[in-house]
């Protein structure tokens, strides 16, 4: 251990020059061009977003307005994706925004960035399990297949209430989106190549079936169902501009892909050029994707009666046409499957980041000799992500993936600052555009702290519908994310703050000229 002050201790930071000595000494194979990255983020990217949530986004907060959240939390990401790209290409190195924060802002930082992402990327990954859940039994009960819907129904139930959305305990566990999680894991485990190739073919179909969406159902469209498009405040977030800003909040997970792109770094054939075509590649095609089905699927069916699992399966019923119904199940489950397993990919990465620098046991930074993936890691990881798929609704993970999400990209952008200060001598293959200002001698990039910004915007919804339902008696979503942060303290000091190798190495914080209480 480190005999420096607990203050320094805490903040103890990794030099550029050490991550970059870490990534060249990856035992991964690096078999990733920017096409594939292309693909892992939009694998990642179009899913439960437009599959599940946009659904529940329009029925319980914006209405036919969801359009507005989407253009709202795809700008937000835009700016936050070219922090990433800035990032990626300067620090090429597997663990994402948790190694960024380690590098510029400190170990506990670090810690706080890396179990932020649990929540962004493995609480999503159960999110989508959900989705996969409800589209495969919907599919199975067009083949006459019924499934219990004890076996599909999370054991915590979301109920429309007077008051607003209230959670009760229910007698479920959804075993089909446990089964699905698994067999996630399982591919994960036997190798990369192996999920690249059912990444790229899921991919490309799940496109297809989208684009057939919005260019069939464009011509079911009932303009009746857009009017009126932002509809009238009903209290709270319901509705109105506090409703569509919910909305956003919401549906802001939906693109948390591009970020599986920068923890594939390790395995990126050429990173400092590639990354940043994936991030802003997989941004730019799925927005407009996006943006085309909300249109059609709120057109096409009154926005009060999207708020289930499966709402694109509604509006195809209501077109009247079995046979897309079917094409239309297949896709989304062919896309569920995509994200869960490029988001379950980019959490395992990010956990061998973390157990790599001894902030997490080592059996997650365990390489299999042959298969060169961390194995036992990802088995670890896949049966955390399949109880809470199992216990938990929408409602809950997609608050507690978009918390995790909008905090962990405001690390981001901040460390797009910091590092520009303390090290405006790297070599930056891609900078984010646009000029700053300075302030107290520290130069502030604009598009950065717009980021920021737009992050918090995405985060006060959220966080003041939490507190409103346990004022109210609801405590279920307060109580999770309240004991999902002590959890994460207990493990840091416990197990992080004492096997730190960073500090083990007696390695003081890096100021370069910029004091901690300066910036």
């Amino acid at each position: 251990m480190t005999t420096t002050k607990k203050p320094s201790r805490l903040f103890i930071k990794k030099s550029v020059e050490r991550v970059r000595a870490e990534a060249g000494a990856q035992p991964f194979r690096r078999v990733l061009g920017p096409v594939d990255l292309v693909m892992l983020g939009i694998g990642c990217i179009i899913g439960a977003g437009i599959f599940v949530l946009t659904g529940n986004a329009a029925a319980s907060f914006a209405g036919p307005a969801v359009l507005v959240s989407f253009l709202i939390a795809g700008f937000a990401c835009a700016l936050t994706g070219l922090c990433y790209a800035e990032l990626a290409s300067t620090l090429p190195v597997t663990g994402s925004a948790y190694t960024y924060s380690y590098t510029t802002l400190g170990e506990v930082v670090a810690w706080i960035t890396g179990w932020l992402m649990v929540l962004e990327l493995g609480i999503a990954v159960s999110l989508v399990a959900v989705g996969f859940s409800g589209y495969t039994v919907s599919l199975l009960r067009d083949f006459g297949i019924t499934v219990p819907p004890e076996l599909a129904t999370a054991y915590i139930n979301s109920v429309s209430t007077p008051d607003g959305i209230r959670f009760v305990a229910g007698q479920g566990f959804n075993l089909v989106a446990v089964i699905g999680v698994f067999v996630v894991s399982i591919l994960l485990v036997i190798g990369i190549e192996t999920s690249v190739a059912v990444t790229r073919f899921v991919v490309m179909a799940k496109i297809v079936v989208l684009l057939a969406f919005a260019i069939i159902g464009s011509q079911y469209i009932d303009s009746v169902h857009w009017t009126p498009f932002i509809p009238e405040h009903e209290g709270g977030f319901s509705y109105g501009w506090p409703g569509i800003f919910r909305a956003a909040s919401v549906i802001f997970f939906a693109y948390v892909g591009f970020e599986t792109v920068c923890t594939a770094a390790a395995e990126a054939r050429n990173p400092q050029r590639d990354l940043p075509i994936g991030i802003i590649g997989s941004l730019v095609v799925c927005t407009v994707i996006y943006v085309a089905v909300a249109a059609v699927l709120t057109g096409v069916v009154p926005y009060r009666q999207l708020g289930v699992a499966d709402p694109m399966a509604v509006a195809v019923d209501v077109m009247n046409l079995p046979w897309f119904g079917l094409v239309v199940k297949l896709g989304a489950i062919a896309g569920l499957f995509s994200v869960m397993l490029a988001t379950t990919y980019g959490q395992t990465r990010v956990f061998y980041a973390m157990s790599r620098d001894g902030l997490l046991p080592a059996l997650f930074s365990r390489v299999h000799a042959k298969r060169r993936t961390p194995h036992i890691g990802t088995l670890v990881l896949g049966v955390a992500i399949a109880l809470a798929a199992g216990l938990l609704p929408i409602t809950i993970l997609s608050d507690m993936v978009t918390l995790g999400t909008a905090l962990g990209f405001g690390i981001v952008c901040i460390s797009v600052i910091w590092l520009r200060n303390v090290r405006p001598d790297l070599e930056r293959p891609f900078q984010v555009p646009g000029g700053g200002i300075r302030v107290n001698g520290v130069k502030i990039a604009f598009i950065p702290a717009l980021g920021i910004v737009f992050c918090i915007l995405m985060v006060a919804p959220l966080l003041l519908d939490i507190v409103e339902k346990a004022l109210r008696g609801d405590a279920i979503p307060a109580m999770l994310l309240g004991g999902y942060c002590a959890l994460g303290a207990v493990i840091y000091w416990v197990y992080g703050l004492r096997h730190s190798k960073l500090a083990a190495a007696d390695v003081q914080p890096e100021t370069h000229g910029l004091s901690q209480e300066s910036v």
